[in-house]
């Protein structure tokens, strides 16, 4: 089975609300392709190594979360930029990415998603910022309480990688608050909301001192590694919805 091009895209638009979010990039389609999709590849960012990945397998186009055209950026397409767009122009494969949409979506988004994997069911999980449109951030209670270094070892064995904590590790923990990727601002948030510790994927030197003045448990689990389960649901649904085949592909990335 294949779907349109543009009905996937609208399809996308509408179901991640894209309309509603002023970010820092294009969401949607951002580099045309083939007119009709029959093989989908997901990733978290279109880097040189995906693309390649991705046309190795057959994809007709491929779906990130972390795409092109970054507000600031520079305008010229050269070096990476030239060498990313050509591989995807000479294959006629579109490009679609989703940002702050992807990281919001009540069931779909990467805040949910990670949010079901810690042990908060996605029906139990509150936005973190409630009273500002469209925040990011989730925050939920686990079923019981736990040292905080067992939840950090449960979350090193979902991300596959160390995680930085920052706290007494036989404190107890319930109430636990996430944002994923580069959020460690958020913290702050966080400590507003009454939470026993807060994850996201990134640390700054200011957010240790934070952490320690305020008494929040924070754990620093990877901007990757915490934002690869929106984009892997994302393309499983878009699967089903469409008959589609899917692959998501996972580059590796420490950070």
């Amino acid at each position: 089975m294949s779907v349109a091009l543009t009905e996937l895209g609208m399809y996308l638009d509408q179901c991640l609300r894209t309309d509603q979010f002023q970010d820092y990039c294009p969401n949607g389609l951002q580099v045309e392709g083939r007119p009709q999709i029959a093989k989908l590849a997901t990733g978290v960012t279109a880097c040189q190594s995906f693309l390649n990945a991705a046309i190795d397998w057959g994809a007709d186009a491929v779906l990130v979360h972390h795409g092109y055209f970054w507000r600031g950026e520079a305008p010229q397409v050269v070096g990476i930029k030239r060498r990313r767009l050509a591989t995807l122009l000479i294959n006629d494969v579109s490009l679609l990415a989703y940002h702050l949409p992807l990281d919001a979506h009540p069931q779909l988004g990467n805040n949910a998603r990670f949010g079901c994997l810690i042990g908060i069911d996605v029906q139990l999980q509150k936005p973190l910022q409630p009273n500002v449109p469209d925040g990011l951030g989730n925050i939920g209670s686990l079923p019981e309480p736990v040292s905080a270094a067992e939840f950090v070892v449960k979350l090193e064995r979902i991300t596959g990688r160390r995680a930085l904590h920052v706290g007494e590790s036989e404190a107890l923990v319930r109430r636990i608050a996430w944002c994923t990727g580069a959020a460690q601002d958020y913290i702050n948030a966080a400590v507003k909301a009454g939470a026993d510790l807060f994850v996201t994927g990134e640390a700054s030197e200011q957010t240790v001192h934070v952490a320690r003045e305020e008494g929040v448990h924070f754990v620093s689990a990877g901007h990757h590694a915490t934002e690869r389960y929106g984009v892997q649901a994302l393309g499983e649904h878009l699967a089903e919805q469409f008959s589609l085949e899917h692959r998501f592909i996972d580059i590796d990335n420490p950070v």
